[in-house]
């Protein structure tokens, strides 16, 4: 399974649509193809935050995809355009009437520890999905499922009671083994911190706090990966990455704005390293906590939303590397929509929505009151991405101009997770999502999703939302799905339940000793088991 899957397969907390993204490569040339391929060598890259869980079904957060990404397989994968096609299933038939597809398997395929894969480990998966006792915040496109089985070892079929139009794509979930799991507490299980799948690397080992280490599946059924070892260190800071990449301590790191634009061009890191830039599968956003009464009004959120100047944020933190956000989903995809409200700066328009809300400085001390109450809150961010916290400063000082006094709260990621984010424990926090080309945004928008661990932890709701998410699934002519998105787009961009920033541009650094990297408009990861290093370049004998 590649990064594009694992993207498109989950949300994922940690910074959604499809497109017609056309990735770009800067100023920086590419390494060309200069030697042929050879096995070897070991690629390094960093993780801001230690990884939370590698079981995939109960991990929320992208240092555990990226890493499951390598180690699990779906039954399809998105491929570098985007497109699906079969991963553990070779081929699949779909009904007339869009509600049964049939798996064919591929044949030969073997977990990590030898056990052969089969069906029976994909029907296994899709019931501990659907188990209620099974605490996943990714159960919701497995439950539309009417009846699941698996007629012999390389034949899986489910069959839906009604049309699903992201029913395909959701097999690209990754398969768990039956014959390790079965009859345990997944919750409890040691596959959480050494998992065995099927996919092109195998786990070795997970040090806490310092890295995590796969090595080459030498028998995976698509060839053995060109790079023998995957090491990912956890770096939390992005210039001690930096750092690190400048002196050989790392292969790959995505640059944040000022490294890419100020501090990498020079004759020894373009020598060292290529640089790639696109626009990223990623928005980043201001949520509001709507149960907090102060932030209930639709009016203070639109106001909130005047009062702060996107392009500022761009220019100041993204250094013009990136794009406003105007809702859920990135500028170049089919199912943008264009034409929604949009919330220029414009602070006077911001100051008329909170008095028509009740709010005013009725004692004079500059910051806006009502019955009493100032108008006070704390934006909480996680550790580690500056990006965030450079946000949050703006934010602070625009709404600090219209009588909003707002604290910043900088938190490390797994206590940001578990005691902020899960439990609703914040007012307003700075996040952001990235996902894949399928536009179905139900796990984070619609009101069923928000219980414990499931993603819409603002806890919006809207009818009408709901109605169009559960009819936008039903739909597959893409024309009329367009009609029902454009639809939510608007009235999200009328209830603000966030504040769209901004949808950042990737900037990806690679050692160029690396060969036989294809940009995308999935992106540079597509083909990672295929990338190489020449004999006579390769850094790390074992």
């Amino acid at each position: 399974m590649n990064r594009t899957t694992v993207l498109a397969a989950l949300f994922l907390l940690a910074v959604l649509g499809l497109g017609g993204c056309k990735e770009r490569t800067a100023e920086v040339a590419m390494p060309e193809k200069d030697a042929p391929p050879a096995y070897g060598d070991t690629f390094i890259e960093a993780s801001i935050a230690e990884p939370s869980n590698l079981l995939p079904i109960l991990a929320t957060d992208a240092s555990s995809a990226d890493i499951n990404g390598l180690v699990y397989n779906g039954l399809v994968r998105y491929n570098k355009d985007l497109i699906l096609e079969g991963e553990l299933a070779e081929s699949w038939e779909i009904s007339p009437d869009n509600l049964t597809i049939t798996f064919h398997l591929r044949k030969g395929v073997k977990w990590h520890d030898g056990t052969p894969f089969t069906s029976a480990d994909v029907l296994f998966t899709y019931r501990l999905y659907v188990d209620p006792n099974t605490p996943t915040a990714y159960a919701e496109a497995y439950r539309q499922v009417e009846k699941a089985e698996a007629p012999d070892p390389y034949t899986f079929r489910v069959t839906y009671p009604k049309p699903y139009a992201p029913a395909l794509g959701s097999w690209g979930m990754n398969i768990l083994p039956k014959h390790l799991l079965e009859g345990k507490d997944i919750t409890k299980s040691p596959l959480s911190r050494h998992p065995v799948g099927t996919g092109p690397y195998r786990f070795v080992e997970w040090k806490p706090g310092e890295k995590v280490v796969l090595e080459a599946n030498e028998n995976y059924f698509e060839g053995r990966p060109y790079i023998k070892r995957v090491v990912y260190r956890i770096v939390p800071d992005q210039s001690t990455q930096f750092m690190e990449l400048r002196s050989g301590g790392l292969d790959f790191m995505e640059l944040t704005p000022i490294q890419y634009r100020t501090q990498t061009d020079t004759t020894a890191f373009k020598r060292l390293f290529a640089k790639y830039r696109y626009l990223a599968f990623s928005y980043t956003y201001l949520g509001y906590n709507l149960e907090r009464p102060l932030l209930q009004d639709r009016r203070v959120r639109q106001a909130l939303s005047y009062a702060i100047d996107k392009q500022e944020i761009i220019e100041g933190v993204l250094l013009g590397l990136g794009q406003v956000a105007t809702g859920p989903y990135k500028p170049d995809t089919w199912v943008y929509n264009a034409n929604v409200k949009r919330y220029s700066h414009d602070p006077d328009r911001a100051r008329r929505l909170l008095a028509e809300a009740g709010w005013k400085d009725t004692d004079g001390d500059g910051i806006l009151d009502r019955d009493g109450v100032p108008f006070r809150f704390t934006i909480v961010t996680n550790q580690g991405n500056d990006l965030r916290v450079k946000s949050a400063e703006i934010i602070q000082r625009r709404l600090k101009e219209i009588g909003i006094e707002v604290k910043i709260r900088v938190v490390e990621w797994a206590t940001f997770l578990k005691e902020f984010i899960h439990p609703g424990n914040f007012d307003a926090c700075i996040l952001g999502w990235r996902g894949g080309p399928e536009p179905d945004q139900y796990n984070i928008w619609h009101s069923s999703k928000i219980g414990p661990r499931q993603l819409n932890f603002i806890h919006y709701r809207n009818s009408e939302v709901d109605e169009l998410l559960e009819r936008g699934r039903r739909t597959f002519d893409r024309a009329e799905r367009k009609k029902i998105y454009d639809r939510f787009q608007e009235i999200l961009a009328e209830d603000q339940p966030y504040t769209f920033l901004y949808v950042a541009e990737a900037l990806p650094a690679v050692s160029r000793r690396f060969r036989g990297i294809e940009p995308a408009p999935a992106g540079i990861f597509h083909n990672f088991i295929r990338w190489y290093v020449p004999a006579g370049e390769q850094k790390y004998a074992r």
